[in-house]
């Protein structure tokens, strides 16, 4: 069977998407689309692609359903750059394939991420690992950038003098901060990559690794839009209840007619069935 060709990826292929102020993403390569999804998940039993409308319902039930298989058809290959700190948040997930630029054979370049002024907040005093959303005077974010700036500059100032006294690439590096700009490939399958961004694109995950998976995201969709779609719908912009709020939630919905009408217009017979289905007995269907 031949390769299969996404015109929409296919126009984005090689192109640098802007992150943060120095950092990008690229698309470098896939490995199927949404017709690689369901032609695996129909394989058991030799039932060739169907209509579109049939094959997007698949999908959803695929993903609804968290049978993962079928999303593991498909892959991406990502060229990224980013700040050291922000890559050793991402690498923890495991399930990629990865190869970073090495300062042990390379030399670093004179490049560090500065936040911008928007991207300065205090310590927030009730999340250990968050940001307030309390205002920063203009003077303190002029000082952090000042700041970050001067450490950055002397400390590639010292990293080149190490390399100078021909100083081992390995050891002179060491000295250099985590605002440093690093490199990779980055290859991962879709069920995997759907689980990335479901906890880098959450409100509670640090701003400047959000900003990546923003990109990553869109990138995505342009390989497998129906998918996504899936994803966004299912994952992304769902949540789970315990068993205390869903009876809470099966209190509120005792108006039918209103509790419908709740889902929007665009919600058939089968998505109002499904719903019951989740407050009556917790099943999905």
């Amino acid at each position: 069977m031949a390769r299969t060709l996404v015109p929409d990826a296919e126009k984005i292929l090689d192109q640098a998407f802007p992150v943060l102020d120095k950092g990008f993403v690229r698309l470098v390569d896939y490995l199927g689309s949404d017709a690689r999804i369901v032609q695996s998940a129909r394989v058991s039993y030799g039932e060739g692609t169907k209509t579109f409308r049939e094959d997007k319902g698949l999908i959803d039930y695929l993903l609804r359903h968290q049978h993962t298989s079928p999303f593991e058809q498909v892959s991406l290959t990502f060229h990224c750059k980013m700040p050291i700190f922000v890559a050793r948040q991402w690498v923890r997930h495991r399930t990629a394939k990865l190869n970073e630029i090495s300062g042990r054979y390379s030399v670093m370049k004179d490049e560090f991420y500065v936040p911008a002024d928007e991207a300065i907040a205090f310590q927030s005093v009730d999340n250990k690992q968050g940001r307030s959303t309390e205002v920063v005077p203009l003077e303190v974010k002029a000082k952090v950038r000042e700041l970050l700036e001067q450490g950055q500059r002397q400390s590639f100032i010292e990293y080149e003098a190490l390399l100078e006294e021909g100083v081992a690439r390995e050891l002179a590096r060491i000295n250099l901060p985590l605002s440093l700009y690093t490199e990779w490939y980055w290859t991962m399958d879709l069920h995997n990559l759907f689980h990335f961004l479901a906890l880098r694109l959450d409100a509670h995950a640090q701003l400047e690794i959000r900003k990546y998976a923003e990109v990553i995201l869109d990138l995505t969709r342009a390989v497998a839009p129906v998918a996504v779609e899936s994803f966004e719908n299912h994952l992304l912009g769902g949540v789970r209840f315990n068993r205390q709020e869903l009876e809470a939630l099966r209190t509120l919905a005792a108006d039918q007619a209103a509790a419908e009408a709740a889902l929007g217009p665009d919600a058939g017979a089968k998505a109002k069935e499904r719903f019951w289905a989740k407050l009556k007995d917790g099943k999905q269907l």
